[in-house]
């Protein structure tokens, strides 16, 4: 299959198989990129997990979508039947969509994706989508940098390989940036980082916000302070997939929540973090 309006430069040879590794962005639709819309109408094959969210999954024909999802302490699919399947349907002559939630390059394995693919001579493309990791706390009224707060901002997985035989997170170190700190997958080992940072140095008060399912529906916000993030996730029930913001920014959220549509809760505190109105706005 050929497009004309094909961006200049974009080599793949659509006549036979491949696979475009595509970013969903955080969850709601409007948010998927043309692109990705295109390529998910046109695809024989969607191979994906449940971080896109119900409303971009099941805009996608039932008969068409393969789920090789990873659910913590649940069924997973592991990495190498969906690398493996990837080059199955792809040498079967299919055009293969990997969705993913946020981008498929920020912790979400196309990196590894993209190199099994090229070892095995398999043509495909990469389509970005916008990341987690800035626009949840966005949504919530929470900027990643902000010039009287943050210069820098740090992502971080919450979620290591467990085969590793040691963090490769320096804690120490970003206690000492001053910037901010997102944390992916972190929200059950939310403990163990916030007490690697307090024992590193960093002002118990430092602003945190924990953002559940930003974007979505159902998305909820709980803040609270480094010493507290704990208390303050159990009593707001704070589940997967959430976002972890660390930093002066996330203080922002009080300065500007009374006017922020769509935010998620009307200033959650421990024991008190408000569902979003069915339908609510995004904006």
């Amino acid at each position: 299959m050929t497009h004309d309006g094909d961006a200049a430069g974009d080599e793949i040879d659509r006549a036979g198989g491949f696979v475009s590794l595509v970013g969903s962005g955080p969850g709601d639709p409007e948010l998927l990129t043309v692109k990705a819309r295109r390529l998910l109408e046109e695809a024989d094959v969607v191979l994906h997990d449940k971080l896109p969210g119900p409303e971009i999954l099941d805009s996608i024909p039932a008969e068409k979508r393969e789920d090789v999802g990873k659910r913590a302490g649940g069924d997973r699919t592991s990495q190498e039947y969906t690398n493996d399947r990837l080059v199955e349907l792809a040498e079967a002559g299919e055009h293969v969509v990997r969705l993913k939630g946020g981008d498929p390059f920020v912790f979400g394995r196309g990196g590894e994706e993209a190199e099994h693919l090229a070892a095995r001579g398999v043509p495909f493309e990469v389509v970005p989508g916008v990341t987690s990791p800035i626009a949840a706390p966005g949504v919530a009224g929470i900027p990643v940098t902000h010039r009287d707060h943050a210069s820098s901002v740090s992502f971080v997985t919450g979620h290591e390989d467990p085969t590793k035989a040691e963090s490769a997170v320096d804690w120490d170190a970003l206690a000492a940036t001053g910037g901010t700190i997102v944390v992916l997958m972190g929200v059950g080992k939310l403990p163990l980082y916030t007490g690697e940072l307090l024992d590193a140095g960093m002002d118990p008060a430092t602003p945190v916000a924990l953002v559940e399912r930003g974007t979505w529906p159902d998305m909820r916000v709980a803040t609270g302070t480094l010493a507290d993030a704990v208390d303050v996730r159990d009593g707001a029930g704070i589940e997967p997939p959430a976002i972890t913001v660390i930093g002066e920014v996330a203080g922002a959220r009080d300065r500007v929540v009374e006017f922020l549509r769509g935010r998620g809760d009307a200033g959650a505190t421990a024991g008190d973090a408000d569902r979003v109105d069915e339908g609510g706005d995004r904006e």
